[in-house]
């Protein structure tokens, strides 16, 4: 596992089973992984956002402490949420993310999981470049509008 996957794992275990939030010092914590403070801003910035669910608060000073909120949604208004917020067409890591963040907030099955993955990957979808994501992001968009 990549450093990255390890924070990220370990802020996740923070949460309790019935806290909606964990709060803790951002020097602290890279202190703890031996790491610059910036490897906690990047997986806060890349792992912690509205589009997989989460708020984050920051405060400057004392070590910057920061408070990382759960959002609770209702499995459709996630769902309409992330189609709303698909502002581009998909690439396939942009796919795999959201499909990867359904999944993990258990909007999706283990086998719904699967048959998006294969739907959206480039290995399926042998098409020109410039067709490629446009194609991916209506199969997807289809696929998870069929699932609510």
């Amino acid at each position: 596992m990549r450093l990255s996957e390890v924070i990220e794992q370990y802020i996740k275990d923070m949460f309790s089973e019935d806290g909606d939030f964990v709060e803790f010092g951002r020097n602290e914590l890279a202190q703890y992984f031996n790491c610059v403070p910036s490897q906690i801003n990047y997986v806060i910035s890349t792992r912690f956002n509205p589009e997989r669910g989460y708020y984050v608060e920051s405060r400057r000073g004392g070590g910057g402490n920061i408070k990382i909120k759960r959002i609770n949604v209702t499995k459709d208004k996630y769902v309409m949420h992330i189609i709303n917020s698909i502002e581009h067409d998909l690439t396939q890591q942009d796919a795999e993310n959201l499909i990867q963040n359904l999944f993990e907030y258990e909007v999706i099955s283990d086998t719904e999981y699967k048959l998006l993955r294969v739907a959206t990957s480039d290995k399926v979808l042998n098409l020109p470049k410039e067709y490629r994501d446009s194609v991916r992001t209506r199969i997807f968009k289809n696929m998870i509008l069929n699932l609510i």
